[in-house]
């Protein structure tokens, strides 16, 4: 954990929200993993549902130093995204602290070893549970989400989602998503697996950053 830490952030998602006679400005909180850098950038990648319909986005990094974060890529289907944050708006000391986090083999994951999930859980800050892998290769088929995932009962909650599912030497194996399975049972987290996971991600790695224009030149 004291390795990862470092790896792992917690993302504030400011939104407008449309009701029937209104509109009021949200705040959703999710979960990130520092997965890469460029020359300008530091890049992360989260759950595409933390980041959607995202008016402002914010990264706060574990030392609780604070960023501005822009939208990468985004796949919905399968609820990734990655989003960047610029070298420049991050402090030294942050920029000297902060890593990027170490990828397991999710191909190679047994019943019964070790998961540790770290993430904003509740919106918090971070905080790490722990069990075991419960299940590999579990098919899902939701309206929100289908794949092949990763079953684990270390507890993922409300603001977990995008945060690191990890194996017992600290690499990621798995992308958390308190989206899966709904709030009706107990001990069955889900994370979608690092290797499925990893040619989506560099794919959108690679992506121009959305950079927000002014509303006449959209």
């Amino acid at each position: 954990v004291d390795d990862v830490m470092p790896s792992i952030v917690s993302i504030t998602n400011n939104m407008t929200a449309d009701y029937y006679y209104f509109s009021q400005e949200e705040e959703g909180r999710g979960s990130g993993i520092i997965i890469g850098k460029n020359d300008d950038e530091y890049l992360i990648v989260t759950n595409y549902h933390v980041i959607a319909d995202n008016d402002r986005l914010t990264v706060t990094f574990s030392n609780d130093t604070e960023a501005p974060a822009l939208v990468k890529g985004t796949d919905a289907k399968i609820d990734l995204a990655v989003i960047a944050v610029k070298q420049d708006d991050i402090p030294e000391e942050t920029l000297n602290y902060i890593e990027v986090a170490s990828m397991g083999d999710s191909d190679a994951l047994k019943v019964g070893e070790p998961a540790i999930a770290i993430g904003n859980a509740l919106g918090y800050g971070l905080s790490v549970t722990t069990g075991v892998v419960s299940a590999v290769d579990r098919k899902l088929d939701q309206d929100s989400v289908s794949g092949t995932f990763i079953q684990t009962d270390a507890a993922i909650n409300p603001g977990n989602s995008g945060g690191a599912l990890l194996n017992i030497n600290g690499e990621v194996i798995g992308i958390n998503s308190n989206k899966i399975g709904g709030t009706a049972v107990e001990g069955m987290g889900y994370a979608i697996p690092i290797s499925a996971a990893r040619p989506i991600i560099e794919d959108l790695m690679n992506k121009t950053t959305r950079t927000a224009v002014a509303e006449d030149e959209r």
